[in-house]
């Protein structure tokens, strides 16, 4: 899922100053899901963002609403029923949904809420952790079902760095684990350690963040 977490009040204030009627949008998948932006931070944050307009000199009246998902048209459609005098719009989803939004309402300032970090996958309660760098070519098949991408801080394709530590841990963080230390121990198991001798060429990143906007098209889906 993709995960986020809250920008300081301060910031969200800044860009809510000159505005007199603020709608606060929420996304209940997965910006609730990483408990960032659900009902319960919409409600959370209404009063909060009300209390520090006003002390700012800057009073505006914030409308809470919660949509099911701000990705899709379908959902954003519903909010044009409750827009009318509504001059800026705060976007408690990923930076899809954001987007989504300032696209269905282009006549409205839309700000995000949110700072998007990651594809993740909960770890346990509390606790998220990246596991896709949603690079366009997926290795997974080739190193035991571990993304280098996400979860290796320099990016590597050929094994660990010089920097790992004794405990198999990365030298950039001492509380995470050699992504390439368990790429091995995976191997080892399967008893296909061979299969990691194989030298991996340097990986293209044009399908990714340097190869412009991503698009997918599936004709056998379209109308």
């Amino acid at each position: 899922m993709i995960i986020g977490e809250w920008k300081p009040v301060p910031e969200l204030i800044a860009m809510l100053r000159n505005h007199k009627k603020v709608l606060l949008v929420g996304c209940a998948t997965c910006m609730a899901e990483c408990a960032a932006g659900g009902e319960r931070e919409v409600e959370t944050l209404a009063p909060l963002l009300r209390i520090a307009l006003a002390e700012s000199g800057s009073p505006a009246a914030v409308q809470p609403r919660v949509l099911e998902r701000q990705c899709e048209v379908e959902f954003v459609e519903t909010l044009a029923e409750v827009t009318e005098g509504v001059d800026a719009i705060m976007s408690m989803a990923c930076g899809i949904g954001v987007q989504a939004m300032a696209e269905r309402f282009p006549g409205i300032h839309v700000y995000p809420a949110i700072n998007t970090t990651a594809l993740a996958v909960r770890q346990e309660a509390g606790v998220w952790a990246a596991r896709c760098g949603a690079c366009g070519d997926c290795v997974l098949g080739e190193t035991q079902g571990y993304c280098p991408v996400a979860r290796c801080a320099k990016s590597l394709f050929n094994g660990p760095c010089g920097g790992t530590r004794d405990n198999a841990k990365c030298e950039v963080d001492e509380n995470t684990d050699c992504v390439w230390c368990l790429i091995y121990e995976r191997a080892k198991e399967r008893g296909s350690v061979e299969s990691l001798l194989t030298i991996r060429k340097p990986k293209s990143w044009s399908n990714s963040r340097h190869g412009g906007p991503k698009r997918m098209v599936r004709e056998d889906l379209r109308i």
